[in-house]
């Protein structure tokens, strides 16, 4: 399963955490954009689904953390993962996302702040 290594465990990880913060960051980004109205009050439907979305968001990054730290990889000699910068620039990557994927799922609790 592809989605589930590399790239692919990332990528799902950060569109989970963008659905489980949609329901707080839709409305505010709107709100700061100038658009407002009623209908951006039922923007807020997807919040019985924020603790799913968590969930998946959090076993995304597990899934991407295991890749690069717990399971060896194998590369053929030559090939661009033999490089151990290679591995050095895709952990640093992953550091990053995981930082703004856990900001992103922060925003709801800290959003009460601000309203």
């Amino acid at each position: 399963m592809t989605l589930f290594t590399g790239r692919g465990s990332l990528i799902a990880g950060a569109l989970a955490a963008i659905g489980a913060s949609v329901c707080c960051v839709g409305p505010l980004l709107l709100l700061t954009l100038g658009i407002g109205g009623t209908w951006v009050g039922s923007l807020t439907a997807m919040e019985p689904y924020r603790p799913l979305f968590i969930g998946l968001t959090l076993l995304f990054l597990g899934l991407a953390f295991r890749r690069l730290y717990l399971v060896p990889q194998v590369c053929a000699p030559g090939a661009a993962c033999a490089d151990p910068r290679t591995l050095g620039r895709q952990r640093l990557v992953f550091w990053i996302v995981v930082t703004l994927l856990l900001g992103l799922l922060a925003v709801p609790l800290l959003a009460r702040l601000f309203y």
